[in-house]
């Protein structure tokens, strides 16, 4: 590893010309790409996935080119939910992204990894911890520079848990993508979704709105409604436990 001196000093890292070109390959991958929503939680366990997915299939049955880029590295679930079984291709041009129900395009470390196992980077096992971070960050990076997604109206972007990958999205884009939040009515999960809208508010990323999921089962609160009043921001769907199809069309219709 390089350390904070070698990082810094302009006449060896070059840094700065490294994000530069990064973001603009970045730039260059997106230039067809209409708009990139990120979806985010700050909580595991809300179905933020299954939102990203079904609200993919929506935008796409009504007649808008879409993607879902999964940036759960660690649990990805997209390609499942979008029925994807084939793989990305790649060529001299970059990374083809898979296609699934309704032709949602998708990219997802699950389809890039044998099934069940875990992902995991060559590097020395002792010191994973103060490495790792840094390697999904670049994983993430070579997603948003490697794929080639064409024309897209929408790209969808899942999001884990926390804000980590968050802020990456952020550093790597250049600017703050706007945010879609999910959340469940429980009192636990208004909190812990209350700092990823926070940290996103302080970042500067347009809040679209709100769904709340696993609504009218053993779930109870008002999260939705109290972090809509906090934040000034539509609760744009309330997603039951057996949903029908046209929920999904009304939330992508909002959106």
């Amino acid at each position: 590893m390089r350390t904070y001196h070698q990082l810094t000093d302009p006449d060896r890292s070059g840094l700065a010309g490294q994000i530069t070109a990064q973001r603009r390959r970045v730039a260059e991958r997106l230039a067809g790409v209409g708009r990139m929503v990120a979806v985010m939680s700050g909580k595991g366990g809300v179905g933020k996935s299954y939102v990203t997915a079904h609200l993919a299939r929506a935008l796409a049955q009504g007649g808008r080119a879409t993607g879902v880029l999964d940036a759960d590295l660690n649990g990805p679930t997209i390609p499942r939910l979008l029925g994807t079984v084939e793989r990305p291709t790649a060529d001299t041009a970059g990374v083809k992204p898979a296609v699934g129900l309704d032709g949602v395009k998708c990219i997802s470390m699950a389809l890039l990894l044998e099934d069940g196992a875990p992902l995991a980077f060559r590097g020395p096992t002792a010191e994973s911890f103060v490495w790792r971070g840094a390697m999904e960050a670049a994983a993430l990076r070579e997603f948003m520079g490697d794929v080639v997604w064409g024309s897209l109206d929408t790209l969808l972007v899942d999001l884990p848990p926390g804000i980590q990958r968050y802020t990456e999205l952020c550093d790597i884009l250049g600017s703050a993508p706007p945010v879609l939040t999910v959340t469940i009515p429980t009192p636990e999960s208004r909190d812990a979704v209350r700092r990823a809208m926070r940290a996103a508010v302080e970042r500067g990323s347009q809040l679209l709105g709100i769904v709340e999921n696993m609504v009218g089962g053993q779930f109870e609160g008002t999260a939705a409604d109290e972090l809509a009043a906090e934040f000034a921001t539509p609760v744009l769907a309330r997603i039951p436990w057996h949903p029908a199809p046209d929920t999904w069309a009304t939330l992508g219709a909002r959106l």
